[in-house]
């Protein structure tokens, strides 16, 4: 019996040879991580601690490329965009994959559609902190104070319709009071107004909280993790309002229609990079958790969050810049 291939399979038989052979060759020259950031990143940090681990595995050399801009946006538009050959990945966080899409009236890229998740590798959670003054030592107090003063405590943030902004309005919605929000530029400078008492309170991330925590500058009063950590003596926000979850993290991706191979491998030498002793020690110091998941988990995180927070900000009525 002969059977006759139908000329409008043959192209699509040809492309998927050449993709199950390109899959075989990979990688055959340098991979190139795109971090959307300036140098320094959690980003930028994890992708040059994984990136030499990587090359002693695959044999090729995995360069490190900073294209900040748009507050990520340019370097996950550039991303979008390559060629999907698993040469070109990119740094991808909460706040520019999940948030920015709803508190931004047009962005360059789409979250869900242009990439092919690879890792989710660390997640990290922010930390509430007050200046030592104020007359609320823990959230419960914090939430009947501010019912008690409407718009009267003061909160700052690193910009608005950022993820820190969005995890204190859902604290906001979920513990029903009202604020005041004060956005600054960097966590820096929203350091030093808390420390100088010129706000009352702070969501940021905990690792450049966490000198003035230990000196007794800032008082800690919860952490946005579902769980406590070991590292910090703190309780979490979700002890006072029940399903209050609110953790930033950070992963590879590749543009879409990346081969399935090449992110099953990279998926795999990125996760056992990740959990080598000295990349983990480094990370977890850094107040990182180490998630090291298959690209399905990271897929539905992304999916996951971005329902949510699209939710919320449209509950909120917040505006798209």
């Amino acid at each position: 019996m002969k059977f006759r291939v139908s000329r409008v399979l043959v192209p699509a038989l040809i492309a998927g040879f050449a993709c199950n052979a390109q899959a075989q060759q990979y990688p055959s020259k340098p991979i190139r991580i795109v971090i959307p950031f300036p140098p320094g990143n959690t980003m930028d940090i994890m992708a040059r601690l994984v990136g030499p681990k990587i090359t002693e595995r695959l044999g090729q050399n995995v360069i490190v490329e900073n294209r900040p801009g748009g507050a990520g946006q340019l370097g996950l538009e550039f991303a979008a965009r390559a060629a999907p050959d698993g040469y070109t990945l990119v740094g991808g966080q909460g706040g520019n994959l999940v948030v920015a899409p709803h508190t931004y009236k047009k962005i360059p890229y789409d979250p869900i559609k242009d990439f092919a998740p690879i890792a989710l590798s660390t997640t990290n959670f922010l930390a509430l902190v007050v200046h030592p003054t104020v007359p609320f030592k823990n959230v419960k107090d914090l939430i009947t104070y501010a019912k008690a003063n409407p718009n009267k405590v003061t909160f700052g943030s690193n910009g608005e319709g950022g993820f820190p902004h969005m995890t204190i309005e859902l604290l906001r919605v979920m513990g029903g009071f009202t604020y005041v929000h004060v956005p600054y530029k960097g966590s820096a400078q929203i350091a030093t107004d808390l420390i100088g008492g010129h706000i009352d309170a702070a969501i940021d991330g905990i690792t450049g909280l966490t000198p003035h925590i230990r000196s007794g500058k800032l008082r800690l009063l919860a952490i946005t993790n579902p769980t406590r950590v070991p590292e910090f003596d703190a309780p979490t926000i979700a002890e006072t309002l029940p399903g209050y979850d609110s953790r930033g993290w950070f992963g590879f991706l590749a543009p879409a229609g990346t081969p399935r191979e090449i992110v099953t491998l990279l998926n795999q030498e990125i996760n056992r990079a990740m959990l080598l002793p000295d990349v983990k020690e480094k990370l977890v110091s850094a107040g990182l958790i180490i998630v090291a998941e298959p690209p399905e988990a990271f897929a539905n995180t992304i999916k996951s969050d971005y329902a949510k927070y699209g939710k919320l900000i449209k509950d909120i009525g917040f505006k798209p810049q």
